[in-house]
This record gives structure tokens, C-alpha cells and sequence, in this order.
């Protein structure tokens, strides 16, 4: 398993996060196996959120880890989000203080070592997040924290009162879903990668140090089902087929070693409760792609190059 350093914090992780969203249908055999398999391969790195199965994801991952003597909680490294509401986002110190004692009742717990804020909250009050921040570190219920989904300038708002290190923001990436990418270098033009959505996020957080998480990394955009294999993106297929021929895997593995050869040392996040698919994702920590096949298959998703 490829290990990066988390942010700035000197930390090493896997570059494989364990996306949790799906794992609430799992009965507990096949969810304990599913853990075990992830911890098998190195990635011990998981992804949770409050929202997730309105908290049942969690709960049933707790229960699986208090049930089985061979896991040690100081072997994994648990994250999760909060912020989002029926309705509305909620970053207050009240909301944000409560939310941190139900995921930690729900994965059986005492600390978590990662909280992200889940979506940036239009009535954010970042004095509040900073109290907020304090009070969950300073009683050891939180040990590290980040943003999910925050352009910059909302991070910088954050981080001029919030004194912990702000170390990850997740953010959605993909071959076909790619604009942190195609904004750099479709500079000066008028395609549509041109347009500066994000305030130039990629560079952001290489700059300062922040490790961007990529969700959703085989998602086709406007959320229409995965690309891989899709008749949409034949000519994509077709890369990604001959490129999975010549190393001897699956398509997942080079759509998931085409976002880890990023220089940025992204962490993927997997996102899937299928053993041999999880897998197949892991094994693309062994692949480095050379810049012309990374190049060839940002090209067949549909990037132009100016």
C-alpha cells in the first residue's frame, strides 16, 4: 500500500481511504469480513459521515469493530463529517459539539482521529467552528481536523480563526469529472474547462499543504452513473481497456492509478462495499502511470488540450 503524508501534520496514511457511505445494508459477517479485507491490504484509513444512512453506517461499523478482539482501534485511523441537515447546513458550535458525540456513540468510540466540516454552510460563523474545533480537541474527542467540498477562500476564512491545522479537503474527482485539472491548463481560453469554479483548488492545496481526498472517483458528471464501461465514453473505455491489458488489471485499477498519479498525492476514497472491487481499487497503489498514458486517457475523456 502507497503511504502519503496527511497534510502537514508529518503523518503517514494510505493513499486508499475506505469510503463507508454503503456499507449500511451489510449484514455483520459480510461487514466484518469487508473490514478485514481493507486492513489485509494496508487501508486502514476510514470514511464516514454522520448523514450516512442517517447515522446506520456508523452504527453498524462500531458494532462490527466491538465485536471483534483481533481489531485494535489505535490500528485505524476513523474520520467522519457533519454539517449537513435536512434542509439546510448547520456549522454552529452547538450543532457541530452534538454531532461529534453521536458519531462517537455510534462507532463505539472515544476520539476520532479526522472531522471534516461536510459542506461549506452559507451562515457559517467561524468563531463557532473555532470553539467548536477547541472543545472537541482539547478533550481529546477529536485530533485532527479538514473541510470537505470548501473552495479556498472559505478555507482561509475558516483558518483565520480556527487554530488547528485544516489538513484535507474532499473534494469530487474523476477522469471525466476533472475541472480542478482541465481550469489549469485551459487557461486563457473559452472551453468550458476554463472556467474557474473551484478558485483553483488543485494548486490551493498543494500550496498549503492540504490533502485533497477524491470522492466519487468513477462518477460521470451531473451524477449519471459510473463511466466505466458506459457506451458515453467509448473512447475512454477503450484506453482504459488496452491500459488494463498491458498491466494486467481491471479498468478500476488504472481509473483509480490515473487520479493517484497525480502529483498532488491525492487519497482516493473508495466508495464500494464489494470486497473484489475494493480490491481491484487497491491494487492501483502498484501502478504508476507514465505521463503520456495519464495524458492519453485525460484526452479520451473528453479534455481538450489547448
Amino acid at each position: 500500500m502507497k503511504r502519503i503524508t496527511l497534510g502537514n501534520s508529518g503523518q503517514m496514511v494510505p493513499s486508499i481511504v475506505v469510503g463507508c457511505m454503503r456499507l449500511g445494508d451489510m449484514d455483520p459477517q459480510g461487514l466484518n469480513r469487508f473490514i478485514h479485507t481493507a486492513l489485509e491490504h494496508g487501508a486502514n484509513y476510514f470514511d464516514h459521515a454522520d448523514i450516512y444512512g442517517n447515522g446506520i453506517c456508523e452504527e453498524h461499523f462500531g458494532t462490527a469493530l466491538r465485536g471483534d478482539t483481533s481489531i485494535c482501534r489505535e490500528d485505524l485511523i476513523l474520520q467522519s463529517k457533519c454539517g449537513i441537515r435536512q434542509g439546510y447546513y448547520d456549522s454552529s458550535k452547538e450543532y457541530l459539539l452534538r454531532s461529534v458525540e453521536g458519531i462517537l456513540k455510534r462507532l463505539q468510540t472515544d476520539y476520532l482521529d479526522v472531522l471534516l466540516i461536510h459542506r461549506p454552510d452559507a451562515l457559517t460563523e467561524p468563531e463557532e467552528v473555532a470553539a467548536a474545533f477547541d472543545e472537541l480537541y482539547h478533550s481529546g474527542k477529536v485530533r485532527q481536523f479538514g473541510v470537505s467540498n470548501h473552495k479556498p477562500m472559505q478555507i482561509e476564512l475558516l483558518k483565520r480563526y480556527v487554530r488547528q491545522p485544516l489538513l484535507v479537503n474532499q473534494l469530487q474527482f474523476s477522469l471525466p469529472v476533472s475541472n480542478m485539472v482541465a481550469n489549469g491548463m485551459e487557461v486563457n481560453m473559452d472551453t468550458t474547462g476554463a472556467i474557474d469554479r473551484d478558485g483553483s483548488v488543485l494548486d490551493y492545496s498543494r500550496l498549503n499543504d492540504m490533502t485533497i481526498q477524491a470522492w466519487s472517483p468513477f462518477q460521470a458528471p451531473n451524477w449519471s452513473g459510473c463511466f466505466l464501461g458506459d457506451d458515453r465514453y467509448h473512447e475512454l473505455n477503450r484506453e482504459l481497456n488496452a491500459l488494463a491489458e498491458k498491466y494486467g488489471v481491471s479498468t478500476t485499477t488504472i481509473a483509480a492509478a490515473w487520479i493517484l498519479r497525480h502529483p498532488a498525492n491525492m487519497q482516493l476514497i473508495t466508495g464500494t462495499a464489494n470486497e473484489s472491487r475494493l480490491t481491484e481499487i487497491i491494487r492501483a497503489t502498484d501502478i504508476q502511470l507514465t505521463r503520456q498514458e495519464w495524458y492519453r486517457l485525460y484526452l479520451s475523456a473528453g479534455h481538450p488540450l489547448p
